[in-house]
């Protein structure tokens, strides 16, 4: 029996964790961060309208703010990136409360285009406050992310969706979860990180109680980190020892952006520092 490119994907992961390897995901602004993320053994690469505006100098939560339509902006970025990617599994970035956009009929165009999967990003679930009620009470809530990702799942999609409570991560494993992602908010550090945020043990108490909720309804279900604190390969080796059932990370800001903000001053220091 052919297997399906869900069932492929989910293969090579288990391998990586019964050889105890952790699983990395990597966001990917560029064609050139996919190319280079994946030689750099990548289990995932995730691309999404944040990719853009982070790799333009600008805050991740640009993402979130009426600067384009997110939707459009993954499917451009996927002419990019999906050609360049040769054997790591490409996930999309769905704004699942989109409201021009039937959502069924986008996933199979992304589907169609070469994605192996989504995860929900833009997500309501970074808003908090009044905000987030009103776009709960007016039919933009994160339940739409959920029917997005139970959708995918029909579709045979790997799903890997972001989830920030206990709850939501009981609501997207029952929907139909492949890889939970349990986010701690914006990431720290850099030029353009967030200032205020948890702290690595706080994350990795909230970090916990998301997987094992998880777990709870799917024992098999795949859990990694991402996001807030967590924000360098010593970061995540924290959470890492400080949690149980944790396979892995998911490195957006950390993967792309930090470590190109260094080597581009590094690099041009040194051009500067030469004689003439």
């Amino acid at each position: 029996m052919t297997l399906t490119i869900r069932e492929v994907a989910l293969e090579k992961l288990r391998k990586q964790i019964s050889q105890g390897n952790p699983i990395i995901g990597s966001g990917a602004g560029t064609g050139i961060t996919a190319k280079f993320a994946e030689k750099g053994g990548t289990d995932l690469i995730i691309i999404y309208n944040s990719g853009r505006y982070r790799m333009a100098g600008r805050g991740s939560l640009a993402g979130l703010m009426p600067y384009g339509d997110a939707n459009a902006i993954v499917m451009d970025m996927g002419s990019e990136v999906l050609p360049i990617v040769k054997e790591t599994p490409v996930l999309a970035g769905v704004c699942g409360t989109d409201p021009f956009r039937i959502m069924p009929n986008f996933l199979r165009q992304l589907k169609d285009m070469g994605f192996h999967g989504v995860q929900n990003f833009p997500t309501v679930g970074l808003i908090d406050g009044t905000f987030r009620t009103n776009l709960e009470e007016t039919g933009m809530g994160y339940d739409l992310e959920v029917e997005m990702i139970r959708e995918a799942h029909e579709l045979g999609m790997l799903t890997c969706p972001y989830v920030f409570t206990p709850e939501q991560a009981v609501a997207m494993t029952k929907a139909g979860a492949d890889v939970l992602v349990p986010h701690m908010g914006l990431t720290t550090k850099g030029s353009i990180g967030a200032q205020s945020n948890l702290t690595l043990e706080e994350s990795a108490k909230k970090v916990q109680e998301m997987r094992d909720a998880a777990v709870a309804i799917n024992p098999d279900i795949i859990v990694l980190c991402h996001g807030g604190p967590i924000a360098e390969p010593e970061d995540a080796q924290y959470i890492f020892e400080h949690t149980e059932g944790i396979a892995g990370f998911f490195g957006a800001s950390s993967i792309e952006r930090l470590p190109t903000e260094v080597a581009i001053e590094k690099q041009a220091r040194k051009f500067k520092d030469l004689s003439i």
